[in-house]
């Protein structure tokens, strides 16, 4: 519906952590980041954005920069009322207050829209642990898609460039997932 305002536009994944996790058993992965989420939505607000949703994800990351990578306890936040560069600015602004090395975001768009260059796979029944395991062998994966986040009832999220698809695919696959059961949003 073109007037629902509480109807998300675009997703802006993040955490406040900046240890570097390996223990997939680490109790830091347990903080259900509450307070981060109440402060994550204040500062849309101020942007004049909407949250709609935060859930919990457990995010699987490679750091170029540091050439290692790190299991993450992180929110996905859906938002309304806002735009690719609102988008943009929020995920910096998020960035800068928690010292974090990179904020993910991502804009819906319609499929056939001359911006789209994105998409968001997701797919049911893939272990965050076994994911782990499948992107630290592939280095060609963490270059192009750099992790990914797993919900707590085992959906995989990847945020992938159009002309990566095949190598999410891949991912999918080795990690355990469908790939005819993907859901893909376009960005």
């Amino acid at each position: 519906m073109p007037g629902d305002v509480a109807r998300p536009q675009g997703e802006l994944f993040a955490s406040n952590n900046t240890a570097t996790i390996t223990d997939p058993a680490d109790a830091r992965l347990q903080d259900p980041l509450d307070d981060f989420s109440v402060q994550v939505s204040a500062m849309t607000v101020q942007n004049l954005a909407l949250p709609v949703r935060s859930t919990r994800v457990d995010g699987v990351y490679w750091s170029q920069d540091n050439n290692r990578m790190t299991y993450e306890r992180s929110r996905a936040f859906e938002l309304a009322c806002v735009d690719g560069d609102d988008l943009y600015s929020i995920g910096e602004q998020v960035g800068r207050r928690f010292g974090q090395e990179s904020v993910l975001t991502f804009e819906y768009l319609p499929a056939g829209d001359t911006r789209v260059n994105a998409v968001a796979v997701e797919v049911p029944g893939v272990d965050r642990v076994r994911f782990h395991d499948v992107l630290l062998t592939d280095p060609a994966a963490r270059a192009a898609l750099s992790g990914g986040s797993v919900t707590e009832d085992g959906w995989l999220i990847l945020i992938a460039d159009v002309k990566d698809i095949g190598i999410a695919r891949r991912l999918v696959d080795a990690a355990g997932g469908r790939w005819q059961d993907v859901a893909i949003q376009y960005g």
